[in-house]
């Protein structure tokens, strides 16, 4: 009897795959836009039970995509802000999903999932908790850590060290930085040791030029009786800052430690970037824009107001047999509005408070 039941719920099982597989065809993420945020590849096991529902598993899809997007945009100091929001809430921002691949294992059910989050709907939610997010822009970086040993008055560099050894090692879906580290170049380790007492005020430039990349990460960490300091010099956005963190008894001879103070530096590293690209939710400006109609010229602007993360919503609100009219709801100064169309070879003209696209 107990044979038959299952053998039923395996046939209710792949005749409920097949249905799903037709509408994978109609409700693709695929060709979503940028009013969306889209988290992709949320995977999901359980095994298969006489009380198996399917709903439930999709449910705890939509947590863990909810969960993955705001690890993404949103910085740690405001992460637990969020974490009491409700299913029937956060179904709500869900744009739509799709169903990448289910499959049956020896008993067990696997579901990958990809969801998109309604923009306008995730930036309402983080205005009314008080949080500045940032988009979710992933950036290649160069990092180098060197580490000072103070009690032996020595360097470790490459694969000397530890830390960079072991950085890239454990990174999660969700961070947004990804980071280049260099080669053991017999050049770079004779520069570095040349400079060794002087690396504070060094600029590396020599060394960081050859990756062609325009961020960067120097973290030079300071060893001395467990007590750990490390001085980050830092350059997001053509900007170099400097930074100093301090750990208190921190062994990072010892593996464990050392992948503490790897984790947290991960960490800070992700927060800064995110602070460094925040949209501020509370700022609201409404622009008028008109531009010419022709269907080419249309479609290329809408398609970068869409790739705009700081638009928060636009529309057509008149046109005659020229020109048409949107307004934009934008999150930012208009000279910061200004600059961004500048970079994507825009020049406007102010007449009646209409800004015109030339």
């Amino acid at each position: 009897m107990k044979f038959n039941i299952k053998l039923f719920n395996f046939k209710r099982l792949y005749i409920h795959f097949c249905f799903l597989a037709l509408l994978n065809i109609f409700f693709s993420t695929e060709n979503i836009q940028a009013k969306t945020f889209l988290i992709n590849d949320i995977e999901i096991s359980t095994p298969f039970e006489i009380n198996f529902d399917k709903n439930n598993i999709i449910d705890e899809g939509f947590l863990q995509a909810f969960d993955m997007l705001v690890l993404s945009i949103v910085q740690t100091k405001d992460q637990k802000k969020l974490n009491k929001t409700p299913l029937s809430l956060i179904k709500g921002m869900i744009e739509t999903f799709s169903i990448k691949e289910e499959k049956f294992i020896d008993e067990i059910y696997y579901l990958s999932l990809n969801v998109s989050f309604n923009k306008k709907k995730i930036l309402n939610l983080m205005e009314k908790k008080n949080i500045f997010p940032s988009p979710p822009v992933e950036k290649n970086i160069f990092f180098l850590p060197i580490i000072v040993d103070r009690d032996s008055d020595d360097i470790s560099i490459f694969s000397e060290n530890y830390i960079f050894n072991n950085w890239n090692s454990n990174n999660q879906k969700y961070h947004l930085l990804r980071y280049i580290l260099p080669t053991e170049d017999l050049e770079d380790f004779n520069l570095i040791k040349r400079n060794s007492k002087y690396l504070e005020s060094y600029n590396f430039s020599e060394i960081i030029k050859k990756y062609n990349l325009d961020e960067y990460i120097i973290a030079i960490i300071f060893k001395e009786n467990n007590m750990i300091k490390v001085l980050n010099k830092i350059n997001f956005n053509q900007q170099e800052n400097f930074k100093n963190i301090s750990f208190q008894n921190l062994n990072i001879d010892n593996d464990q430690e050392a992948n503490k103070l790897v984790e947290s530096l991960k960490i800070i590293y992700e927060n800064y970037w995110k602070s460094k690209n925040e949209i501020n939710t509370s700022v609201k400006i409404s622009l008028t824009i008109s531009i010419n109609n022709d269907n080419s010229k249309i479609s290329k602007f809408e398609e970068i107001l869409n790739d705009m993360d700081l638009v928060y919503d636009f529309s057509i609100y008149k046109f005659d047999n020229k020109d048409s009219f949107y307004k934009i709801i934008f999150n930012g100064s208009p000279e910061h509005f200004i600059k961004i169309m500048k970079n994507k070879n825009y020049k406007l003209d102010i007449q009646n408070q209409i800004w015109i696209i030339k």
